[in-house]
């Protein structure tokens, strides 16, 4: 009885160790399909009326995959006590909650962040390549307000013959 008690014991360890391991080494379960890692990104920068606000960051989700291309027009920026994603592409700003975004060191995690109740009108995009960097400038229709984010390219680590 004891020896069985012992086998049984053993064999549910060896088959739940391997599955946190996977989990703490990185590998995503079921549940996280729809997580985003944001990434600092060091070299952006954040105006608002043509002036830098007194506390700003950027980020940009993690690529998972160099042919995940879905979450690469997402940016996160923090401007003074408010978080707001923005689509590059659909031209769309979403106010984020403070609760929907979980500390990993000078990153986050969060869930999908784009839901229309969100969204805080804007208007008068544009987008324009400025040699080393990608520059989105709008007007947030909430404060009438005039937001840029400068965004550093990548740089093009392929050889050239």
């Amino acid at each position: 009885m004891h020896r069985t008690f012992l086998a049984i014991a053993a064999a549910l360890i060896l088959l739940i160790f391997p599955a946190t391991h996977s989990i703490a080494a990185g590998q995503t379960s079921a549940g996280d399909a729809g997580r985003i890692h944001w990434k600092y990104i060091e070299m952006a920068q954040v105006r608002l009326d043509d002036k830098a606000p007194l506390k700003w960051n950027v980020y940009q989700p993690a690529k998972k995959d160099k042919k995940d291309k879905k979450e690469s027009n997402l940016v996160l920026v923090l401007v003074g006590h408010r978080y707001l994603m923005l689509d590059t592409q659909a031209r769309l700003v979403y106010l984020v909650p403070l609760p929907e975004l979980h500390a990993q060191g000078a990153d986050f995690d969060s869930g999908d962040l784009a839901q229309e109740s969100r969204i805080i009108p804007s208007t008068d995009w544009t987008a324009r390549d400025v040699g080393p960097a990608e520059l989105y400038k709008f007007t947030l229709g909430d404060y009438g307000r005039v937001l840029e984010v400068s965004l550093p390219h990548m740089p093009d680590l392929r050889p050239f013959y």
